[in-house]
């Protein structure tokens, strides 16, 4: 099992936090998103990362290789991260990825490293971490059929048919990751798509048949970090959590 971590975006949103820091560098307590992120794939035995670089890319390369040297890890620059979006950082990784099974995540996730075990522990061979809580406009939202399986999974899916968020981490085989990486080519190359969020890929699969089972890792802890509130508020949750855990 490999993992690929899409690191390529500005967080324009984040700033001034990421006007000379990239994103997944930020620190809650002692340790940066990307730094969680890695310890948690080790943990569970994931020592083969990709990383998908672009804004600031330098510094995220030399933390890692300072941090994590004994990481078996590829880089791979996004130059064109200022116009594209995660779609595009996905799709070049196509080379790297093809043929194997992996974990996808964004790297601006903070979560427990229980939610990587979880997704590892399922029987399916394809399937996503769900966080339910009340939704609104911004998150990925997912519906479902009766047997658990992704029907449906955008930010504009209708909120009341939505079970929850997709939080960002999937676990993918290579029989779909051929498939995925086949119409990432058509999206990019012909359609030229490069600007939209992956799941838009997702739910091209979706038609043709391929699709995710769900986890629900509701009990595990996760947040997604957009905006200085978000980064705010995960400060808040880290303290509760380490109080937590020393009581």
């Amino acid at each position: 099992m490999k993992a690929l971590i899409l690191a390529a975006g500005m967080a324009s949103r984040l700033r001034p936090l990421t006007d000379h820091t990239p994103k997944c560098l930020l620190r809650i307590g002692q340790q940066c998103l990307l730094e969680r992120t890695i310890g948690a794939l080790q943990a569970n035995g994931i020592d083969d990362v990709t990383i998908v670089t672009g804004y600031l890319a330098e510094q995220i390369e030399t933390f890692v290789n300072e941090r994590f040297p004994q990481l078996r890890c590829t880089f791979i620059r996004n130059e064109n991260y200022a116009s594209t979006n995660n779609i595009y950082s996905l799709w070049l990784a196509r080379d790297v990825m093809r043929g194997s099974d992996f974990l996808l995540l964004d790297s601006d996730i903070f979560f427990a490293p229980e939610l990587i075990a979880a997704l590892l522990q399922s029987p399916s061979a394809d399937c996503l971490a769900l966080n339910c809580h009340p939704l609104g406009e911004e998150e990925i939202k997912v519906i479902a059929d009766a047997k658990g399986k992704v029907v449906e999974i955008s930010k504009t899916c209708r909120i009341e048919a939505a079970i929850g968020e997709s939080i960002g981490i999937e676990k993918i085989s290579s029989a779909y990751a051929h498939d995925l990486f086949d119409e990432l080519d058509r999206m990019i190359v012909h359609e030229h798509l490069g600007h939209v969020f992956y799941e838009q890929a997702f739910e091209r699969l979706i038609a043709k048949g391929r699709t995710f089972d769900i986890v629900d890792t509701t009990a595990i802890f996760s947040m997604e970090i957009d905006t200085v509130d978000d980064f705010l508020l995960a400060e808040k949750n880290y303290m509760l959590l380490k109080q937590k855990r020393s009581s």
